[in-house]
C-alpha cells in the first residue's frame, strides 16, 4: 500500500530556513511525480512546487520561486523541500502528494494528484 509521510515542519523565525521531507513507501519515486502544496487557515490549498518522474525537471510557483527548491533522492525514496528566506505568509500546513496513475510530468494543480500525505505544520513567526 502506498504511503507518503511528511516531516521537518516546525517554528522558524522570518528569514530562516527549513527542509521538509516526503518519504514514500509502497511506490518508487523514480516512477511517480511528487508535488508540494500548502494550506493556510481560511485559505485554499496552494501548489508550491513539483518534480517530475521524467527528466522534465521541476516547476515552482511564482510566490516561492528563488526561495524554495524541490529535490529527490531515489535511493532514499524521499523528496525534499528546501525553504529559505521564510516569510510569515509561508505559514501553512505543507502536504506532499502524487498521482498513482504514474504520469511522468508533474503539474501545479491539486486535481493532478490523487494521493496525499498527512501534512506537516510550518510556522514562520518571531
Amino acid at each position: 500500500q502506498a504511503r507518503l509521510v511528511e516531516s521537518g515542519g516546525g517554528l522558524v523565525q522570518p528569514g530562516g530556513s527549513l527542509r521538509l521531507s516526503c518519504a514514500a513507501s509502497g511506490l518508487s519515486l523514480e516512477y511517480y511525480y511528487i508535488g508540494w502544496f500548502r494550506q493556510a487557515p481560511g485559505k485554499e490549498r496552494e501548489a508550491v512546487t513539483c518534480i517530475s518522474s521524467s527528466r522534465s525537471g521541476a516547476k515552482t510557483a511564482d510566490s516561492v520561486k528563488g526561495r524554495f527548491t524541490i529535490s529527490r533522492d531515489i535511493a532514499k525514496n524521499t523528496v525534499y523541500l528546501q525553504m529559505n528566506s521564510l516569510k510569515p505568509e509561508d505559514t501553512a500546513v505543507y502536504y506532499c502528494a502524487t498521482n498513482l496513475a504514474g504520469y511522468r510530468e508533474c503539474v501545479l494543480r491539486s486535481n493532478g494528484y490523487d494521493y496525499w500525505g498527512q501534512g506537516t505544520q510550518v510556522t514562520v513567526s518571531s
